[in-house]
């Protein structure tokens, strides 16, 4: 603002009600006080003080124009403060993406030692796919991804995590009653059992469903009637209840394969595992608390 030094000296002129003051307070001369307030008067075309030899009073534009120069640097004096209780405090925020499935099954465990580390972080969570996440990481609308590694995430700084493998499961009353009905045994690795199956995979933009789908395909593998969601959660349980057969993470669901909840259907060709990380913009401005979530990842990397 051009006249922000100017607006200074009035402001303090007007609350010492005083020349000389206002000049001990700035450190500067007493003429240069003069000198400043009357081109400020020029400039606004208007008389700020009334001068007698006890000092100077405001006029009525004087005043209404302290009632704003006060509102404004008071805000800038709160301002300052904020910023210093913020380096006390070692406050800051940090904006993340995240799948449901992702966040429940990785990100938690990191982010509980996160913000014990680092307790006056605002941490703000969006639930996206990984694709989305990868999109909105390049256009710097999220700080950190925790993402599935694909092509959308080869232009971002990319950090491994952990392998994710894949698993076809289903309940074991289903399995069964799909070897009285179509006659097809889960237990013989028999790639039929997912024509004569209800096939329930994530919906066509998620990766695990892409993913799935190039298995499929690679090994001319041909599917019946599919059931699809946007939430792997859901798939998990609606395998539980005996809907179908469900391409999930195995990790996830390894509680339900050793209770004998789910069933894994073995395979004539082993699907492919993925690896899972986080990304970060590599256009992103400096961050203190991204830096501190960056490096505590890398320490408690478990690929």
């Amino acid at each position: 603002m051009e006249h922000l030094s100017s607006y200074q000296i009035f402001y303090t002129v007007a609350k010492h009600g005083n020349f000389s003051h206002a000049a001990s307070e700035l450190y500067i001369s007493q003429p240069a006080i003069s000198k400043s307030i009357k081109k400020l008067e020029e400039s606004l075309d208007t008389t700020l003080f009334t001068r007698s030899s006890r000092g100077v009073t405001l006029t009525e534009d004087g005043k209404l124009l302290y009632e704003h120069i006060a509102s404004a640097f008071s805000s800038i004096h709160e301002g300052e403060l904020r910023l210093k209780r913020n380096r006390e405090l070692e406050t800051g925020q940090i904006h993340i993406g995240v799948s449901t499935t992702l966040c429940k099954h990785i990100m938690l465990p990191l982010l509980q030692h996160f913000v014990q580390e680092n307790p006056h972080t605002t941490v703000t969570i969006d639930c996206l796919s990984s694709s989305e996440t990868a999109l909105r990481l390049s256009e710097n609308k999220l700080d950190v991804g925790l993402i599935v590694e694909m092509n959308a995430s080869k232009p971002l700084d990319f950090m491994p995590l952990k392998q994710l493998s894949y698993s076809f499961v289903a309940s074991p009353t289903y399995l069964e009653n799909l070897r009285l009905r179509e006659k097809v045994d889960y237990q013989e690795s028999n790639n039929n059992i997912f024509q004569a199956a209800t096939l329930m995979l994530m919906d066509r933009e998620n990766i695990s469903r892409q993913h799935a789908e190039q298995y499929f395909q690679e090994y001319s593998i041909k599917t019946g009637q599919i059931l699809e969601t946007s939430n792997m959660e859901l798939l998990v349980e609606f395998a539980k209840i005996g809907l179908g057969i469900a391409c999930v993470i195995r990790d996830f669901v390894e509680e339900d394969l050793k209770n004998g909840t789910l069933l894994e259907i073995p395979l004539e060709k082993e699907i492919s595992s993925r690896t899972v990380g986080f990304a970060y913009s590599k256009d992103s401005v400096y961050n203190p608390s991204v830096e501190k979530f960056r490096s505590m990842v890398k320490n408690r990397a478990i690929l």
